[in-house]
């Protein structure tokens, strides 16, 4: 009966997998959004120019708003392309890793109205560590790029045996993917 080879360790026949194979980082987006934002009366205004799936050119245009105060608890977005418009709480933390977010919506094309929810966490993935962040640069004043990366990996591992058959030092040396998903230019007046 053949068998998967364990993460980071050997291939059928014996074989060591090699480093490429067990560390895959690829820097090039999937998706990338220009935002553009102007603070009017106490809410933020946005514009934004999102553009995913290059194979097939996919893109999305947004008009958002949302309140500047600190304790903000909503967004409106409308989507042109969509014909739809949202209403969504913001992001409630449940546990110190888990959020909620609740939304209305209304679709003009198909004529429904209806509210969805999401659960969502930075940590989580398909029975493999995995971890998804933001990472913001600031350039200058009004300029910011933000980063949006995953890491999926499996911890390495040492591991060995007397007298049973099986080798005495043994060694997995771990996986890693991890790739640049998302970046925004964020430009705000």
């Amino acid at each position: 009966m053949a068998s998967e080879p364990a993460a980071g360790g050997d291939r059928e026949g014996g074989e060591p997998a090699t480093l490429d194979e067990l560390y895959n980082i690829n820097v090039v987006p999937s998706e990338l959004y220009f935002k553009f934002r102007k603070e009017v009366e106490g809410i933020r205004v946005g514009i934004n120019l999102e553009f995913f799936n290059y194979e097939v050119n996919e893109y999305e245009a947004k008009l958002v708003l949302k309140p500047l105060s600190i304790d903000r608890r909503w967004k409106f977005m409308y989507r042109p392309v969509h014909g739809d418009v949202q209403l969504l709480s913001k992001k409630i933390p449940i546990t110190k890793y888990l959020n909620l977010q609740v939304g209305l919506g209304h679709s003009f094309q198909l004529n429904a109205t209806g509210w969805k929810w999401k659960l969502s966490t930075c940590l989580g993935g398909d029975g493999v560590s995995q971890i998804r962040n933001k990472t913001k640069i600031s350039f200058f004043p009004g300029f910011d790029l933000r980063i949006g990366w995953r890491a999926e990996y499996v911890l390495p591992e040492i591991h060995g045996a007397m007298g049973t058959g099986e080798p005495v030092f043994c060694m997995n040396y771990g996986k890693l993917n991890a790739s640049i998903d998302r970046v925004e230019a964020i430009l705000t007046s």
